[in-house]
């Protein structure tokens, strides 16, 4: 039998030497995938237990290597001893060059997919917009496969120059093509970036108004105060002056009324003092100034200025409605009413 396996050739190696080179190839691969699992299981449980970080990295590193490359690549490297032809030999060379690249592209895609996870956890929810992270994580992945693609062409042996060169044209004729999708998303990318709004804000932008529930790559959406949902294309968002009502601290409000002419100067007084102590009796509003601004066509007109400790536009309106219902109890007080225009319409004829 050994006399046989010494005499019978394939590919100018006898029959002996291919199944030792199997042999090789199955037992490598089965010590490397008996190791990489024991590591995998054992940083799962530590895992469980209290540690984060560098690891738990290593830990998808392990978890996404494919044992399928690992069974090929122990095959091919197996077979180098044999002494073979050219033409398999390069056949090989190349394979094993394509197993290894597939396999750090997939390292490199788990990476990115870890980075991505890391960022978007609740910690870092407010330093990291979702849409941007999700821009990065497309154009890296397909950065390491286009790198992938471009090694594996030049390995065997395609002139990576000229590919490379007919792609940047393809790529201008498809970028005039699509300016207007490409233009909303570089200004998703400048959101992400520059963050003018986030989601959860309330924006107010031409006529429209609502909370912002989702910033895509071509568009953003929100909620509006009458319920519906409004999209608007993030680059015709950025041409427009943007209010970001979320990040007031506080609300200003100016407001005026009128008494009419017949008040002395103690009423006058009386009113400003009575306006002063309607702001401050409320904890929420922070008064600025209160006075008898002018001698308007319909009576004398006070101008009061305050501070809404909260951006919230409810709170906004249960202060001012308390406000003025105390200023309404001010001049009931003083047996005055507010003024109103008045205009006496002379018939030139009588």
């Amino acid at each position: 039998m050994t006399s046989w396996w010494n005499r019978t050739e394939y590919l100018g190696n006898p029959i002996q030497d291919w199944l030792t080179a199997a042999a090789l190839g199955l037992g490598g691969f089965v010590i490397v995938s008996a190791v990489l699992r024991l590591m995998a299981a054992t940083m799962d449980r530590r895992q469980r237990s209290d540690f984060r970080g560098p690891r738990e990295l290593v830990l998808k590193l392990l978890l996404t290597t494919r044992h399928w490359i690992l069974l090929l690549l122990s095959v091919a490297l197996a077979t180098d001893t044999l002494d073979l032809p050219r033409r398999p030999t390069a056949i090989l060379a190349h394979a094993e060059f394509i197993l290894v690249g597939l396999q750090l592209a997939i390292w490199a895609t788990a990476m990115v997919r870890f980075w991505l996870r890391v960022r978007s956890e609740p910690g870092q929810a407010r330093d990291s917009n979702q849409a941007l992270l999700g821009i990065f994580s497309w154009v890296l992945q397909t950065l390491v496969w286009a790198i992938l693609l471009l090694a594996v062409l030049g390995n065997m042996g395609v002139n990576i120059t000229a590919f490379v060169a007919s792609l940047g044209v393809g790529g201008v004729a498809v970028a005039l093509a699509l300016q207007n999708i490409l233009g909303d998303l570089f200004a998703s990318i400048a959101i992400g970036l520059d963050k003018p709004f986030e989601v959860g804000d309330f924006i107010v932008f031409g006529d429209f108004r609502g909370t912002v529930t989702r910033i895509g790559v071509k568009t953003t959406r929100l909620q509006s105060l009458s319920g519906e949902q409004l999209i608007a294309s993030n680059s015709e968002l950025l041409k427009q002056t943007i209010r970001n009502y979320t990040r007031m601290q506080e609300r200003r409000i100016a407001s005026t009324f009128r008494v009419p002419y017949g008040a002395s100067r103690e009423q006058l007084q009386q009113i400003v003092d009575g306006t002063r102590a309607a702001v401050e009796a409320d904890e929420r509003a922070r008064l600025d100034r209160v006075h008898l601004a002018s001698f308007s066509e319909s009576g004398f007109e006070f101008e009061f200025v305050y501070y809404v400790r909260s951006p919230d536009y409810t709170t906004y309106m249960d202060v001012q409605q308390g406000i003025n219902l105390r200023i309404m109890v001010v001049l009931e007080g003083l047996g005055l009413d507010f003024a109103v225009p008045v205009r006496k319409v002379v018939n030139p004829a009588a």
